[in-house]
């Protein structure tokens, strides 16, 4: 289809988009919805044509869970070309997005939204504006509450934004740490977990979040218990969160000697685990026989 075809199927699809007939916009949608799924030059034609960007965010208010779902695939096609995410990424649409986060008309419509976040967040220069406007908090208050399918994405999109150190502190202040903890310890699936365990590790690189782990009671032998399961994803992250408690707590490393399971559960790890498994088992038993090795020698000082 020619450039100027495209641009007429446009300028046509936005005109039967905002008319009264809920059937014609559904139709305009959809066909706005596939030819820019997966053409790039499609994306900046849409994107460049007067009024779509305003029309489409209107039409992800309305009260049909179609047309909301149709418009935000539509935002989302156009969030995959890198010059288009900082102008998407506006405090209007960010603020909807929120709202649609805390308050989805549909599963679909909360997965698509939060898959819009995470896409726009991509870009780096974005993560600060989530930030300031509330995004953090209300993925975290849409995690916190009963898992549905929108789960994982919204996990996804904390994932990108706590990469920015001011995101960290949000999500810390906001209660993430208890809460992802909570999806680790918890049987809903082998995704959040893992995921949750990557955002963890992500949080562990500030001392906000450190800390908030280190304070949390036990830490070590929740850990512990995640490198005894199946997802080897999950493992990764647990032997990562392990090695900086083990850096930076002394109270941690003491835990982690008084569980008599702790050296068996990191010799499978290294021997079974993946590759980057192994390489994390093998700093973590080398860091338990330095304080093992330690502990004793000050017993025999006390001795003598």
């Amino acid at each position: 289809m020619s450039t100027v075809r495209i641009r007429n199927t446009i300028s046509e699809c936005i005109s039967r988009a905002q008319s009264d007939s809920d059937e014609a916009k559904e139709r305009a949608l959809q066909m706005l919805a596939t030819i820019t799924k997966v053409n790039p030059l499609n994306r900046s034609l849409l994107a460049q044509a007067d009024g779509a960007i305003p029309a489409f965010l209107r039409l992800a208010e309305s009260d049909s869970c179609v047309l909301q779902a149709l418009s935000l695939s539509i935002l989302f096609n156009l969030s995959l070309n890198l010059d288009l995410k900082r102008s998407l990424a506006d405090m209007v649409t960010i603020h909807h997005l929120n709202s649609i986060i805390l308050s989805p008309s549909s599963p679909e419509s909360s997965t698509l939204a939060a898959s819009l976040v995470c896409s726009l967040s991509m870009l780096d220069k974005n993560k600060a504006k989530f930030g300031v406007a509330g995004t953090v908090q209300a993925l975290i208050k849409a995690i916190s509450g009963p898992h549905s399918v929108a789960s994982h994405h919204l996990l996804s999109s904390l994932a990108e934004l706590v990469q920015f150190h001011g995101n960290c502190t949000l999500a810390v202040r906001s209660g993430a740490v208890p809460m992802l903890l909570g999806l680790v310890a918890s049987s809903e699936g082998e995704d959040l977990a893992g995921t949750s365990l990557a955002i963890l590790s992500l949080l562990a690189r500030f001392d906000e979040g450190l800390n908030a782990l280190i304070r949390t009671d036990k830490i070590v032998t929740s850990m512990m218990d995640v490198l005894k399961g199946r997802c080897m994803l999950s493992k990764e992250g647990a032997a990562e969160i392990l090695l900086r408690l083990f850096d930076e707590s002394e109270g941690c490393t003491r835990e982690a000697l008084g569980l008599p399971e702790f050296s068996t559960v990191l010799a499978d790890l290294s021997v079974r685990g993946s590759a980057r498994a192994r390489e994390k088992a093998s700093f973590l038993m080398r860091k338990v026989m330095e304080a093992d090795s330690y502990a004793d020698g000050n017993q025999l000082l006390l001795h003598w």
